[in-house]
Order: structure tokens, then sequence, then C-alpha cells
């Protein structure tokens, strides 16, 4: 049995999508593949295979144990991609960038889960042939259809009537994922409900703190910000929704994207060139602001058009669904172990 030991921190920080990654990796591993791989968690004996999840400095000391076997890195983000979300001084944020690509040139071989990384990672110095990609996926078990009865009750607990048309949107509470916008779409829409979840998971040196925080404590009146909540708690808002909301200008493969298809819940994003490459005519798009609120009001007035796109992301959940991953980390990580034994890396 292939030993995998799985480095992670993620769980640390609520409400970001790599700790959902993370967990339904570990979810798959220990329940369709219990017979292939033997899985530890932040252990620091012997491994075949050491996957890191996160990039903490501890993590970078000890990928230079030979007990690591062959090291595995997963790209949930880069530097560019940071910006909007944290705020650093221009030297610390200079040193904390080259050190995210350190730490990803460290690695023997790199999980990314947007393919248009490739070619970004490639530019960093990392040969195109250590880069692998593999999409998120999300657990029927954990995201899926509510009875209608449920979902009655949850609008009924939240004060919400059932007619109302119900606009949902998830994420930490910053410039890069679009929260101006939904709330600006809130404004425009005053008889629609709309709800963010999610909260200012890096506290005080979250990008634009200060402008968020009066947003967050001073909203619109038809939009409701439930502050982190636990992603048990997403499946019921996902279900009284009639439309998911991810207005944001940058993302990898946004977990919250694939719970709402998971869900049946149609999507509208922003129009993205990333989403092209994973998730193309599953969802509704536009480029800007104005754009996306005419999505929204045309899809509230067309109810033929709500189903064509909740039928179309029952459609995009068969394609990330566990099943369909569970055999292609199968493939990948017993390919990485007979990589490992060839190099000398594990023994």
């Amino acid at each position: 049995m292939i030993r995998i030991n799985m480095f992670s921190q993620a769980a640390s920080v609520k409400g970001q999508g790599v700790g959902s990654a993370y967990n339904e990796l570990i979810g798959l591993l220990r329940t369709r593949l219990v017979d292939e791989f033997y899985v530890t968690n932040n252990k620091y004996g012997a491994s075949d295979l050491t996957h890191y999840h996160t990039i903490n400095p501890t993590y970078f000391a000890n990928s230079f144990s030979p007990s690591r076997g062959r090291k595995i890195g997963y790209v949930h983000f880069l530097p560019e991609t940071l910006e909007g979300s944290i705020k650093l001084p221009g030297f610390a944020k200079k040193v904390f960038y080259k050190y995210v690509i350190d730490f990803y040139k460290r690695m023997d071989q790199i999980v990314v889960v947007n393919p248009i990384f490739i070619d970004k990672l490639v530019k960093y110095g990392i040969k195109r042939d250590r880069v692998k990609y593999i999409p998120n996926f999300v657990s029927k078990t954990e995201f899926y259809p509510e009875r209608q009865e449920k979902k009655n009750a949850f609008r009924h607990q939240l004060g919400i009537p059932l007619d109302k048309f119900v606009v949902f949107g998830d994420g930490q509470v910053q410039a890069r994922k679009g929260v101006d916008d939904f709330v600006k779409m809130a404004t425009a829409n005053p008889d629609i409900q709309f709800i963010w979840a999610g909260g200012f998971s890096f506290g005080k040196i979250t990008d634009g703190y200060d402008h968020f925080k009066k947003l967050v404590d001073n909203p619109p009146a038809n939009l409701k910000f439930t502050g982190i909540i636990e992603r048990a708690e997403l499946v019921d808002y996902l279900n009284i929704a009639d439309l998911f909301v991810l207005p944001s200008y940058d993302e990898l493969f946004p977990m919250s994207v694939l719970e709402a298809f998971s869900c049946g819940t149609p999507v509208l994003l922003r129009d993205l060139d990333l989403y092209q490459a994973i998730i193309s005519g599953y969802y509704l798009s536009g480029p800007d602001f104005e754009a996306m609120n005419a999505q929204l009001q045309r899809i509230v007035n067309d109810k033929e058009l709500l189903n064509k796109y909740q039928n179309l992301s029952n459609l995009a959940s068969q394609k990330y669904s566990e099943e369909h991953l569970a055999q292609i980390w199968n493939n990948f990580y017993h390919e990485q172990y007979e990589i490992g034994k060839r190099m000398g890396q594990i023994h």
C-alpha cells in the first residue's frame, strides 16, 4: 500500500476554498481509495509521497528531509492572484512572493486546479512536465439538491417569502471577489433578496478592510452578510438560492461554483478567461457590472432560461464529481509512486 502524508494548515483559516478542496480530497482518499493508499496528516515519519497543500515555512524546511519521499505541491494561488486579497508593505510583498515560487520549485511534481496556470508556472522557471492539471471536485454527500419542504423551512427560518427571488454569493469579503459589484447589484434590484456568506479570513490585513467593514456593517436593506459559516450550512443557502452569483475578478477554480453546480443552482459569473478552460457553457456570464446585472434581470423574468441553467449546473456537477475524480487521483498517485521508485526517492 502506498503511504501518502498530507501537510496542510488549510483548515486553520476559515472561509477559504483551499480548505474545502483539501477536505474533499481527504474524504475521497479515505472512502473510495482506502484500499489503495495509507493516508496520514502532518506526520513527520517516512512516507512514499508527501503532498503539500499549503506553503507554511515549516513545510518548506521539512521538504529537505529524505524521508519525505517524492514531494507533490498543490498550487492554489500564484503571487498575482493574491493581489486584491491581502495588503502587505512593498518589501514584505516582494519577499513573500519570491518565497511562494521558491516553495513550488522545491517540489518534484506540481498539481494545478486550472490549466491556464501551467504556462504561468513555466514562466516562473518550473518545467512543464513537472506540472499536472487535476480539477477540484465536490462530493454529492455534502452538496446536493434538497427536498422542497426543507427549502421552504429554511426560507421561513430566514424570513424570506417563498416567492422572493434569492441571489446568493459566497467567499471572503475582499476586492478580488467583486463584493463591491455584488452590493451594487443589490442596490439596483431592491425587489430581490441578496445574501453573501463569508467574512474577513485575513482580518485587518485584508486589502480594503476599512471600506468592506463599512459595507458589511451597513448593507442595503435587501442584502444580508452572514459572516463566515460552516460548509454544512452552505448547502441550505445554495438550495434556497434561485441564482448563484460570483463577480470575482480573479480565481483559480472556485469551490463555491462547484458547490452551486452540485446543488443544481444556476450560476452567473464574471466573464473570465480562466473559466473558459474549465466550465465553459455551464453558466451565465457578463464582462462587467452592467452586463451581469442585465443577465440577472433577464433570468428573473425568464423561467425557461432559469430551468436551462439549472439543468446545465446538474450536468457540470457530473463532470466534476467525486466518482470521476477518484480515478484521476488514483492514477496520478500511482504514477508518482513509480517515478519516485525509479528515481530512488522511495525506498
